[in-house]
């Protein structure tokens, strides 16, 4: 008997967890994995955020608080955005949740009827169509193209609004995951010119706001004119190295504020006081510890890149933000006549039996992915430059790859590239 909702049938987990537990897997056996998969900081979440967690815990705060957020800690992030971002806004603005995942769901949950359509660009984070798909609204998925540093093109924008059948929301991610795309004032002005005065929201996806290495980053919140049809959102996961801690915050008009309280109040009932004081003070106190370690996630970006830019048959630029690379792998994929993401497996279990490089294909984040890897740089210096050598070599061991294929036929490329 299975009582599975059609829905949760179809539900497919994000792949960078499934790769984690293959990597963690092939570690306990001791095979030597480099891992380059997971976003997640190798760095210690700040000391202000370990102190006040501790004290929180000792003075009670371990009970039930308002859906929203406590309101000092409201007021903390509405500081905190106008001194980052000069965005001015309310308390009652800001709501608290456990991430910023969380508010895919609940902006969808706020925002979609069935039959909506909601324009999505492509490679995009997969937890994306999910959501989506619990509302049973459409995705209108447009690629991102390398020629224009994996940035949104109005010029899609203005083609969806114009020939979607109903659109109601669109989403945004900048700085990009898997590409390192950055979206420009330009970009944002010209959306801004689309979008004012239509019935249209956007989820605009904010974790990496601190790692933009061209540019600055920009957020349509800076846009007066179509701020109140915003929900953007962040998370302390990637600049402040909270992970683990599950704690983010979006930001909206007052109206579509109180209706993700009530969301978060009908679902999660609220986030846990310690957790948001915690959050607080890495807010309040930690800038230098967190602007210390962007510049070590530059500076590892730059070694992963520049490494791969040695390696016949890939091309990859410098991201414009987060701490991912996502080389073109097309030429590999067509000579083995292996899909991206077997070639990344590849790599992790195939390529050696003793040691390994973890990463993902670029269709797990969506068919435009095809054809492309996706590195994070997340480990020592020292072990991107070990995994940048073992690459080069492991692609060339075709031997292996026949072998890999052989025992793995699903990994076949069906498709051109």
């Amino acid at each position: 008997m299975d009582l599975r909702s059609q829905f949760a049938r179809s539900l497919r987990t994000e792949t960078a967890f499934d790769v984690l537990a293959v990597a963690r897997r092939l570690a306990a056996r001791g095979k030597d994995v480099v891992g380059l998969h997971i976003g997640d900081s190798p760095f210690p979440s700040p000391e202000a955020a370990l102190q006040e967690a501790q004290l929180a815990l000792k003075q009670g705060q371990t009970h039930y608080c308002e859906s929203g957020g406590l309101p000092q800690v409201r007021q903390g992030v509405a500081r905190w955005l106008a001194r980052e971002f000069g965005v001015e806004v309310s308390a009652e603005q800001v709501v608290l949740g456990p991430g910023a995942k969380i508010f895919e769901l609940l902006f969808c949950e706020a925002v979609l009827d069935p039959g909506d359509d909601v324009l999505v660009f492509s490679p995009h984070f997969p937890t994306y169509l999910p959501n989506i798909e619990r509302r049973q609204a459409r995705a209108w998925l447009v690629p991102l193209r390398a020629e224009r540093q994996f940035r949104p093109d109005p010029e899609e924008v203005a083609r969806f609004l114009r020939e979607a059948p109903r659109p109601k929301a669109i989403f945004l991610n900048s700085p990009h995951n898997p590409t390192g795309g950055v979206t420009t004032a330009e970009d944002l002005a010209a959306i801004a010119a689309l979008i004012r005065g239509r019935e249209i929201a956007v989820f605009s996806d904010e974790p990496y706001c601190h790692m933009v290495w061209q540019g600055q980053h920009r957020t349509l919140l800076q846009w007066p004119e179509v701020a109140d049809q915003v929900v953007a959102a962040y998370t302390l996961s990637k600049s402040y190295s909270m992970s683990g801690w599950r704690i983010g915050f979006a930001v909206a008009s007052r109206a579509l504020a109180a209706t993700l309280e009530t969301l978060i109040n009908t679902s999660l009932s609220c986030t846990p006081p310690f957790v948001q004081l915690a959050a607080l003070a890495a807010l309040e106190y930690s800038q230098q510890e967190r602007d210390h370690a962007m510049a070590q996630f530059r500076r590892k970006v730059e070694i992963l890149v520049r490494g791969l830019q040695k390696i016949d048959g890939i091309r990859v630029q410098m991201p414009a933000g987060t701490f991912y690379a996502f080389p073109d792998v097309s030429v590999w994929c067509r000579r083995y006549g292996i899909t991206s993401h077997g070639l990344a497996m590849y790599l992790l279990e195939g390529a050696d039996d003793r040691f390994g490089v973890a990463c993902l294909g670029g269709e797990c984040f969506g068919e435009a992915g095809l054809g492309f890897v996706r590195f994070s740089c997340a480990e020592p210096d020292e072990r991107l430059e070990q995994a940048v050598a073992f690459i080069g070599e492991a692609l060339e061991r075709s031997h292996r790859v026949r072998e890999f294929l052989e025992q793995h036929p699903h990994y076949r490329l069906t498709v051109p590239l």
